[in-house]
């Protein structure tokens, strides 16, 4: 077992549904920007029907987020991310809406939490539904063979980076924003694309086990589709979402007492 194996097992976070919930679902991976309005209208429209007794957004559901202040900009400055809190906002005051940092937008606090009716989450959190333990993760921190990100993750991840970012003028942060977007989306056209890196699957079982759960649930790869990691374990991966894609890609994953089913979003 490496040294980083179980960093967060200590003290395992753990939410127990109340007994009326039936179903929940799970989401990750929007990556959602002013640049993609496809995509945004989508979950816009999945965010105001949805009809689950909770939703789980398990992390990138921001291509970038560079602090909560920029809630406190007028809706005129930044009207995108005026926009994406109030659709948050709606959504939170029907059903409990839970929030888990991704690899993206990881400075999202207690702000945006505040300001839209979010939970945030602890990575990685046990849930129990129907009798059952499901371990929820972004993923990324199971991506342990690619060592250059994850040197990356533990620097960004770490309080003090974190005070000094943000300690930062908003403007320089929205500068800083704006150049990522811009070089992923220099990327695209290069044809080089993005890889999020795959799951470590020995790792992942060793999760597993040591929160008693058979099934882990995850985002961050876009790579979706169920691995068995034996012993009765076993890893569903959530899709990513993007309407630019052909075919495009918008997924939701439902989970209840019989157990969990994509459904594709019209």
């Amino acid at each position: 077992m490496t040294e980083h194996a179980l960093p967060h097992f200590a003290d395992l976070a753990e939410l127990q549904a109340p007994p009326a919930w039936r179903a929940v679902e799970f989401i990750s991976d929007l990556h959602l920007q002013a640049s993609q309005l496809r995509t945004f209208d989508a979950w816009n429209e999945y965010m105001a029907s949805c009809s689950a007794d909770a939703l789980f957004i398990l992390g990138d559901l921001f291509e970038v987020w560079i602090g909560d202040d920029v809630l406190d900009q007028p809706s005129s400055v930044n009207p995108f991310v005026a926009e994406c809190a109030a659709v948050i906002r709606a959504a939170a005051q029907r059903l409990p809406v839970f929030f888990m940092h991704g690899n993206r937008d990881f400075l999202a606090g207690d702000g945006l939490m505040r300001k839209t009716g979010m939970t945030l989450l602890a990575d990685p959190t046990v849930l129990t539904l129907a009798g059952t333990r499901w371990l929820l993760t972004h993923g990324d921190a199971l991506c342990i063979s690619d060592t250059k990100y994850m040197q990356f993750r533990a620097m960004v991840r770490n309080p003090q980076w974190q005070r000094e970012f943000l300690a930062k003028p908003l403007a320089e942060r929205i500068a800083i924003g704006r150049a990522t977007r811009a070089q992923s989306e220099e990327n695209k056209r290069a044809g080089a694309g993005t890889d999020y890196g795959e799951v470590d699957d020995a790792l992942a079982a060793q999760w597993l086990a040591a929160a008693d759960a058979p099934t882990m649930i995850h985002g961050h790869t876009h790579k979706p589709r169920e691995h068995d990691l034996g012993a009765g374990r076993k890893r569903v991966v959530l899709t990513d979402w993007d309407l630019e894609a052909t075919p495009p890609r918008r997924e939701v994953l439902r989970l209840s007492a019989s157990g969990a089913q994509r459904i594709a979003i019209a």
